[in-house]
């Protein structure tokens, strides 16, 4: 099974696979919270990959895939500049951004 670029697809899902893995990863091992927010988007990276692998591969009518992969896109630049706004604000607070250390945000 190949996609409309004569490339098989598990090579795609593959790709994401390690990709969301490695994202994963980092979100569990990481401590700062701006690394955390780059994990975050190596996750969604990695769907994006997957969207567009499987709408070329359907070959559905209308351009599936490319139009989730935009909606990811936009989620995933909100999210940065929510985070990197939070991240900001709380580093003001104090001092650090670890986020086992963070009290800022408790009741």
């Amino acid at each position: 099974m190949h996609s409309a670029y004569g490339i098989p697809i598990w090579w795609f899902l593959t790709v994401g696979a390690m990709l969301f893995c490695i994202g994963l990863m980092g979100m569990m091992i990481r401590r700062s919270a701006v690394g955390m927010l780059l994990s975050i988007e190596l996750m969604l990276n990695a769907a994006n990959i997957n969207l567009v692998a499987f709408g070329s591969y359907l070959k559905t009518p209308v351009i599936a895939g490319q139009i989730f992969t935009i909606f990811v896109i936009t989620l995933a630049a909100a999210e940065a500049a929510v985070g990197l706004a939070i991240v900001i604000n709380i580093y003001r607070l104090e001092q650090h951004i670890d986020a086992d250390k963070i009290t800022a945000m408790k009741l």
